[in-house]
């Protein structure tokens, strides 16, 4: 009774091997989430092996985050910090996720894109807000030091209204690059005082060159010459331009809404809006994605509560950072806030 047939035992090994097969193909195509173990949750296979930390981020009693409706970055000394619509309009980490500080009671209700520059031994910290039509750089403890208004200069605004920048990035030679995205959808070029250089972009199109909602911005360093690579995110592409805004390059294909990115060595994180994370090569080429909803109805949404949240599953992923050593921070457009951070294995 005990012994099988040669035949049965083949054709369990068969079905076994081939349903590996698939399920390894299935694995490479969408990255879905699989637990590796009772305790871990993995995302992703090979060098983009991630485990998903719940309950990363661990505020004071009686401390919410209310609406994350904005960026996530890190600092040299490995802090966190993340924007939240309340008059905690930022929030700092450790590593860890514990609790360091919280300021930006005058910047609430809109801070949205953030950027770090080192100056000397000091950090800097940039922000844009969409409500406030103004973008700011502060001290790394919050301390505010100088604000900029709507750019007048460029012609393209009848009032301080209409601009509703989204985010902003710093290029090698200290040059600032803010996107209009929930306005004109203008990238507006400044030199490294703030004093107004250029404009492009806009009115909102979807011809090359032009862009449509241009929500992160980033300036990519990964060739010799820095490009300026804006999440057209409307269009559901990225756009790369030449330091002076020309148009060089673009990728239109298998993205979901992007919002923001972050370089690491070669490769690109973005956040795609609609449910997941995505990182493209030095080649521009998607290596994979990681956290892919399951449910379309929960992609990109905003008031989801956390009861229908699940573990390994983004819904609305709005910024996405790495540290120094390869962990990711996402935060994602959520009406009660989510920050997850996917530890590199």
């Amino acid at each position: 009774m005990e012994k099988q047939s040669e035949t049965a035992t083949s054709r369990r090994q068969f079905i076994k091997a081939a349903s590996a097969v698939t399920a390894t193909f299935i694995a490479r195509r969408t990255m879905a989430y699989a637990p590796q173990s009772s305790s871990k949750l993995i995302l992703g296979e090979g060098k983009h092996r991630y485990e998903w930390v719940p309950g990363w981020a661990k505020l004071p009693a009686g401390m919410k985050f209310g609406n994350t409706h904005g960026a996530v970055l890190l600092d040299s000394r490995g802090r966190v910090y993340m924007n939240t619509d309340t008059e905690n309009a930022v929030i700092v980490f450790d590593g860890d996720g514990k609790f360091l500080s919280s300021w930006g009671k005058d910047w609430k209700g809109g801070s949205h894109g953030m950027a770090i520059l080192r100056e000397g031994r000091d950090e800097f910290i940039y922000i844009t807000h969409h409500s406030r039509h103004q973008w700011a750089k502060f001290t790394a403890d919050g301390r505010e030091l100088w604000v900029k208004d709507y750019p007048k200069e460029s012609g393209a605004y009848e009032t301080a209204n209409d601009f509703r920048p989204t985010g902003i990035a710093i290029a090698p030679n200290g040059d600032h690059y803010v996107t209009d995205g929930y306005g004109k959808s203008w990238v507006h070029h400044y030199t490294a005082k703030g004093e107004y250089v250029r404009s492009w972009g806009g009115p909102a199109g979807s011809e090359v060159g032009k862009l449509k909602q241009p929500h992160g911005i980033w300036c990519d360093t990964r060739e010799k010459t820095p490009k300026i690579l804006v999440a057209d995110r409307a269009n559901q592409r990225l756009q790369w331009f030449s330091l002076d805004g020309k148009p060089v390059g673009m990728l239109d294909k298998d993205l979901r809404r992007p919002s923001n990115f972050h370089q690491r060595g070669s490769e690109i994180v973005i956040a795609d809006l609609e449910g997941r994370i995505t990182i493209i090569d030095g080649q521009n080429r998607i290596v994979t994605h990681l956290g892919d909803n399951k449910d379309p109805e929960l992609r990109g949404k905003n008031p989801i509560p956390p009861e229908k949240w699940v573990d390994g599953q983004f819904i609305s992923p709005h910024c996405v950072r790495w540290d120094s050593d390869g962990n990711l921070y996402v935060a994602e457009w959520l009406s009660t806030g989510r920050i997850t951070k996917l530890k590199r294995v």
